[in-house]
This record gives structure tokens, C-alpha cells and sequence, in this order.
């Protein structure tokens, strides 16, 4: 069993921790457990109820009548929903859900429907996505244990890797041709594989690293062979260095290269080279693979 704060609360359902303190006042929705200090946290059983209450109300089901169900009821009122509007908040539930239990079995069902009715690109960006930001948000406060993270990201990776094996192998291109990595000890490799699937869909040819590439492993590479630009995906940042200190070395090491920076540590980057772009949003990473 976890132990989650009202701040995880706020950040998984979207709703505020003050209206959720009233809801408990005034309808005893979304009760905490207490610790023999008093203090309030919410279990794996709260975490799931919170986030079969935040669905419906996101559904634009009115609070009080969500307060006049029961525990079973509710549930069942969010498989309900999802027949009635096939709302791509019902799968972020479902996927959260499942993580939260290691419950691999309904995982892998909630995704596999998901992309059967929506294909791989959009379960990817409307679900996967905010899902991972989600549960990155309790991995980064300990709430969830990386093996949590990677027993996820593994399904998913594996859905991707068989939509990727689809698409031809680009050989010679006018478009870009691409290298992609994480920087040495980013082990974070979901959002580059995601990367790597837009870019051969739309015919640039990919060099495909992975995770954890060392500088001199790339040098090694350009010794003996052409391309056009570099991207890689920095989440962590376990590089021991700033990232401003990585993205200079590396446009140093290949001046003569566009480089490309994506990923949660391009807010930290101040310092700008004239070869490196940095990709701030989704939005921004779908608008280059399609260039």
C-alpha cells in the first residue's frame, strides 16, 4: 500500500485540494485515512475512489449527485460514461488505476482498447502521455516506486515497438537524417521510441541510440558516416552536469550539426547555441517531426 498526500490528490484529479476538503465537509466524498499523529493521507483504495469521482465530475456530472451514489455505484457509473462518451479521461483512470495495483492484466486490456479505437498515435498523445505526467508527478515525490514506472512504461513500449516495426525502413531521404538518444544514465526512453515512430512515419531517416549514449560513442559513429541533425530527450538529468553545461559540449563537440533538445530539462537550458532548438511541448515535437 502507498500513502498519498492531498497535493498528489490535486495533481492526479485535476481538482483542487480546497474543493476536495469541502466535498469531504459537505458530501463526505474522498475521506483521507488518518495516522495515529493525526495526519491525513489517502491510500491505494482512496486514490482510486478520488479518481473515479474526478472523472465523472470531468464528465460534467454534478457533485451532488456523484455524492448520492455509493462506492459500487460510482464505479459503475464510470464504466457507464466511458460507453456513453468513450472520453479519453476514462483510459487515463483505467491506466492509473492499474499501476497503482501492479495489476498488469487490466493495463494492458484499458491500452490495447484504447488504441484499437484510436490507433497507436493518438493513445499515445491523448492518453499515454498525460498519463505519464501523471505518475511521473508521484515518482518524483516517491509515491511511486520506479518499478512502477517501468512495469508501465514496458507495456507501453512494447504496443510501440510493434506500430514502429510497421512502418518502412527509410534508406535515403531529402528530409532530415536524424540520430536519437538520451545523454549518458537517462534511462527514460518511452518519449524518444515516441519521437523515433513520428519521424519514420513522416520518411526521415532515424539512427536510432537509445538510452544512456555516451558523447564519444555518437563521435565514434560520425567518424564513419553522414547525418543531418541530432535530438535527444533529457528527463532526469543525471548527466553531473547542468543541462546548459551538456547542450554546450555537445554543440561544440558537433558544430556542424543541428541539434535538437526535448524533454523536461529544456526549461533549464538559458544559454541557447545557434546550432541547438529546443523542443518545449508536444505541440512544438510534432511540428518538427513533420517538417
Amino acid at each position: 500500500m502507498h500513502q498519498f498526500t492531498i497535493k498528489d490528490i490535486e495533481n492526479l484529479s485535476g481538482i483542487k485540494a480546497h474543493t476536495w476538503r469541502i466535498w469531504e465537509q459537505r458530501y463526505g466524498l474522498g475521506i483521507p485515512q488518518r495516522k495515529d499523529s493525526n495526519h491525513r493521507f489517502y491510500d491505494n483504495e482512496n486514490l482510486k475512489q478520488v479518481l473515479r469521482i474526478s472523472f465523472l465530475y470531468h464528465t460534467g456530472l454534478k457533485i451532488s449527485k456523484i455524492a448520492g451514489l455509493d462506492t459500487e455505484q460510482i464505479k459503475n457509473k464510470a464504466l457507464e460514461k466511458q460507453e456513453q462518451e468513450n472520453v479519453h479521461g476514462f483510459y487515463i483512470k483505467e491506466l492509473l488505476e492499474a499501476s497503482i495495483d501492479f495489476d498488469e492484466e487490466r493495463f494492458e486490456r484499458a491500452f490495447h482498447e484504447a488504441v484499437k479505437r484510436m490507433g497507436v498515435e493518438d493513445a499515445i498523445l491523448q492518453i499515454t502521455y498525460p498519463y505519464q505526467n501523471k505518475i511521473g508527478l508521484l515518482w518524483l515525490t516517491d509515491h511511486v516506486v520506479p518499478a512502477q514506472e517501468h512495469f508501465t512504461s514496458n507495456i507501453i513500449r512494447q504496443k510501440l515497438s510493434v506500430a514502429i516495426d510497421g512502418l518502412p525502413v527509410v534508406k535515403h531521404t531529402r528530409k532530415k537524417e536524424i540520430i536519437l538518444f538520451t545523454p549518458e544514465r537517462e534511462h527514460h526512453e518511452l518519449p524518444l521510441q515516441f519521437i523515433f515512430y513520428l519521424l519514420r512515419k513522416n520518411k526521415n531517416k532515424v539512427i536510432y541510440f537509445g538510452s544512456n549514449v555516451t558523447v564519444k560513442s555518437i563521435k565514434d559513429y560520425a567518424e564513419n558516416a553522414s547525418f543531418t541533425h541530432m535530438l535527444f530527450h533529457l528527463v532526469t538529468n543525471f548527466t553531473n552536469k547542468p543541462a546548459n553545461e551538456y547542450v554546450k559540449e555537445i554543440s561544440n563537440c558537433f558544430p556542424d550539426k543541428q541539434i535538437v533538445m526535448s524533454g523536461v530539462q529544456v526549461q533549464q537550458v538559458t544559454e541557447v547555441p545557434g546550432n541547438v532548438k529546443l523542443l518545449l511541448s508536444m505541440d512544438e515535437i510534432m511540428a518538427f517531426t513533420a517538417e
